[in-house]
């Protein structure tokens, strides 16, 4: 691990994947990995790109890539795909999409699996951007599944959320979600050389206006054709100004610490779970009892109150 983390801090590419792998795969060494590198982060500029399947994310992202590579960025891509249901991994239908980025070493995407976690982006998300962070990639996009109406993870980890809408394809009613609404730092409406793109804006509009935000922030409407690169310059300029307003803004300070105590309560969760799961059941035990449950000789309500009673945890320190 250690000569892993030497070449990590080289800025060795092949390092840095198997440092990702291993925080995403849970594997023994990954809270060292995390606790090693957690120092060097902070200085990195984190984007959320949201919004339904089909309003052109990946292009954008694509096309953002591209422009703050020519400011000179080094940049990170976080692209959460659905999960395979028989393997659990990611169909890579985004690093697809953004292959003529692969070639350019100055950007380093990953795809990541959600494995049934809901929100929109995967449980490890946090961790595979605190590693880039670490590594020096900065800006961080995080793109996003694009399940629906539940992708709203992303506030909590973006600086500046970024939610994609099309016209023509509902989106104007996907609009009024309140979730949807209060994610958003900044709307983009793609693909505006389709019909109803006044529309669509017209209902954004009419949506923020019934809305108070309680750090001020009156989130913009940027129009784009990602295909064709229009409108990308006004986007990057719009999150530049974004950025700097949340900065100073007490109200994000604020959601930034409540976003880092949920995630200590996600990691105390599973741990806590995985631990009280090997005390009452080592060995593999675990394996039986899900079968002796599956073939109705057991009940699961049992089985967690025998978890819940036989368990047992030191009290934490924390120096």
């Amino acid at each position: 691990m250690e000569q892993i983390l030497q070449d990590f801090f080289k800025g060795d590419t092949r390092a840095l994947s198997r440092v990702i792998t291993r925080v995403e795969n849970r594997s023994a060494d990954s809270l060292e990995i995390l606790r090693q590198l957690f120092p060097h982060t902070g200085s990195s500029q984190i984007i959320g790109v949201t919004g339904s399947p089909g309003s052109g994310k990946s292009t954008l992202v694509d096309r953002l890539a591209v422009a703050y590579r020519k400011k000179g960025k080094k940049l990170g891509i976080v692209a959460v795909d659905p999960s395979s249901p028989f393997t659990g991994g990611a169909i890579l239908g985004d690093r697809i999409r953004m292959q003529t980025l692969g070639v350019d070493p100055g950007i380093y995407i990953r795809s990541m699996a959600t494995r049934g976690h809901l929100g929109g982006l995967s449980g490890a998300t946090a961790d595979v951007v605190t590693v880039l962070d670490a590594a020096g990639k900065n800006p961080i996009i995080v793109e996003t599944v694009g399940v629906g109406q539940d992708e709203i993870d992303i506030v909590k980890l973006a600086e500046v959320s970024i939610v994609v809408l099309v016209p023509g394809m509902g989106d104007d009613i996907q609009a009024l979600k309140a979730g949807i609404m209060e994610i958003g730092d900044i709307f983009v409406i793609n693909k505006c050389d389709r019909p109803g793109v006044d529309k669509m804006e017209r209902a954004v509009l009419t949506m923020l206006s019934l809305t108070h935000r309680e750090d001020g922030w009156q989130p913009p409407i940027v129009r784009t054709v990602a295909t064709q690169g229009e409108g990308i310059d006004e986007l990057l300029e719009t999150v530049d100004c974004s950025y700097l307003y949340f900065q100073n803004s007490p109200a994000r300070t604020q959601r930034k610490q409540e976003a880092e105590r949920q995630r200590i309560i996600t990691l105390l969760e599973e741990r806590l779970v995985n631990t009280a799961v090997e005390q009452v059941f080592p060995d593999g035990e675990f394996n039986n009892v899900i079968a002796e449950i599956a073939e109705r000789r057991k009940d699961p309500y049992t089985v967690v109150e025998q978890i819940v009673r036989n368990s047992r945890f030191q009290r934490l320190n924390i120096s």
